[in-house]
């Protein structure tokens, strides 16, 4: 550890944030990098003659503060690691990163499943990080889960997230497009979520050189309406899901009433648009009969 005193870190730190950035991906960088946590940023505002303990020195994370400004790399692919909800996630530009908007999707089950006891079997379709399902998993340790991802980088990933949050053993991995790898889990499931590709092809092209140049297309593409993905899962999800089985889906910013319409088609009941903290129907959920 190397010890500087508050003064001189806070004065870094003012200069680092007048070069440009956004102070949400400076407080990764300290956090993940240089071991400073915001409750320790916290307490040195309050007593500015103390003194800090640094995992990194100043030279260092100063650099890759540079890179980020330079490139537009996201900081969370430079530190190798993001925060969602409580966890603490490992990320490369193999895997997107998981956006606070979609941490919702988990207080979405959280509210039809109220009890953290009960035997879920669910499945997340495109695990990426595999956010979603580790938080899951943890949340319901009764429960089993079943992660696919069509990309392997990905799902090593998500294996690594998972072992280095959990000590249980109640969620597996599988390789594969959307429903493929679940053959033998036909008509098990009380729950399926995914978080699919969904922009549109004319928006993926405008999208922030940050977002479109590092993070995968794979990941961000829906095909050229956006719902290229979303029609795939919710046509096949009848199969899978048991009688009463609940769909979760996150979808762009303006196609909830679009992903309605193919629940109701598809024969799935309670319908609901939730909106995210922007007032945004940012998922779309429905039961299967």
């Amino acid at each position: 550890m190397l010890s500087i005193s508050a003064e001189e870190f806070l004065c870094w730190k003012k200069k680092q944030l007048s070069k440009g950035g956004d102070h949400q991906s400076f407080a990764v960088l300290l956090d993940c990098i240089g071991g400073i946590s915001t409750s320790d940023l916290n307490l040195i505002s309050i007593n500015p003659k103390g003194k800090l303990n640094l995992k990194k020195n100043l030279g260092f994370l100063e650099s890759i503060w540079n890179e980020h400004l330079l490139k537009s790399c996201p900081i969370q692919y430079l530190c190798g690691i993001t925060f969602w909800r409580d966890l603490k996630l490992k990320v490369t530009n193999k895997v997107l990163i998981p956006r606070p908007e979609t941490e919702l999707i988990v207080d979405i089950v959280f509210n039809i499943f109220r009890k953290k006891s009960e035997k879920l079997f669910f499945a997340e379709l495109g695990t990426g990080s595999g956010a979603i399902s580790v938080a899951l998993a943890l949340a319901y340790p009764f429960s089993e889960g079943l992660a696919t991802d069509i990309d392997k980088d990905a799902l090593e990933i998500a294996t690594k997230n998972y072992i280095n949050s959990s000590k249980q053993s109640n969620l597996k991995f599988y390789c594969g497009n959307w429903w493929s790898p679940l053959e033998s889990f036909k008509g098990k499931l009380d729950l399926a979520i995914s978080n699919p590709p969904y922009i549109p092809k004319d928006i993926y092209e405008k999208l922030p050189k940050e977002v479109k140049d590092f993070e995968p297309k794979l990941a961000l593409l829906g095909g050229e309406d956006g719902l290229k993905h979303l029609r795939e899962i919710i046509q096949k999800a009848p199969l899978f899901l048991k009688e009463k089985g609940w769909l979760i889906l996150e979808n762009h910013f303006d196609q909830a009433e679009k992903v309605k319409q193919l629940l109701i088609k598809n024969e799935f009941t309670s319908i609901e648009i939730v909106k995210d903290l922007s007032g945004i129907g940012r998922f779309t959920i429905g039961r299967y009969k």
